[in-house]
């Protein structure tokens, strides 16, 4: 049954190009699947969380389809799961996204949780890397811009994510701040591994272009953020 789900979801992302692709999904079921080996988790159930969790992206099929989960639930629906495993899987794709966690929400169980961690755990590292590249070229934005810094008070759309000019300053805007929203501690685990190779990337392109501004700018966030981390704690 999980395979003819991989199979329905092949049909609708197998060519997209911005990042939320068949290779996006297979990366986030196979560190989803390793999460939940350590944190006891369903595997049936993370397995399909993972892999309808870009079925119905805003992004990619509208508002309609995002708020009423129309693919996750018509494939869920042809592969014959019964109702309680839809409810428990729709239950954690309503709470899974960036944008989503902006409002407030969270999963609730551990399968969510760690199908949350997976997907902003692939926004980071070499991977995440890559997807910010091909974004950025899907979307005829430049990756970086010298002169547009990061700010707090960038656009906002109606779903309430957040919209950069450069995929520079999307890190800085979201990437760099996705280590501090993992809910497992496998996802902890993970996420700081993958954060360090973003962050070294960023002073190697910053070095590269001889950009003194941008390194000093990347200097000071990171300070900020331990004295953060340090208040909060």
């Amino acid at each position: 049954m999980i395979e003819e789900v991989k199979s329905q979801v092949s049909l609708l992302l197998d060519k997209d190009k911005s990042g939320h692709g068949m290779d996006h999904i297979n990366r986030v079921l196979d560190l989803s699947l390793r999460f939940a080996l350590d944190e006891n988790a369903n595997l049936e159930v993370v397995s399909l969380i993972a892999l309808l969790h870009d079925v119905d992206d805003y992004k990619l099929f509208g508002m309609d389809y995002a708020n009423h989960l129309t693919n996750a639930r018509a494939i869920m629906n042809h592969c014959g799961f019964n109702s309680d495993i839809q409810k428990e899987v729709c239950s954690a794709l309503r709470c899974i996204g960036y944008s989503k966690r902006l409002k407030g929400f969270a999963p609730d169980t551990i399968e969510g949780m760690v199908v949350s961690d997976a997907d902003m755990c692939d926004a980071l590292g070499a991977n995440g890397i890559l997807r910010e590249y091909a974004y950025c070229m899907n979307h005829n934005k430049p990756f970086f811009d010298k002169n547009d810094f990061p700010t707090d008070e960038f656009m906002k759309t109606e779903t309430g994510s957040m919209c950069a000019n450069s995929s520079v300053s999307h890190m800085f805007e979201k990437i760099l701040k996705l280590r501090g929203m993992m809910l497992t501690e496998s996802g902890k685990r993970e996420s700081e591994i993958r954060e360090k190779v973003v962050i070294d990337f960023l002073y190697q392109l910053f070095r590269e272009e001889n950009a003194i501004e941008w390194k000093n700018y990347l200097d000071g966030y990171l300070d900020n953020r331990k004295l953060v981390l340090k208040k909060d704690c």
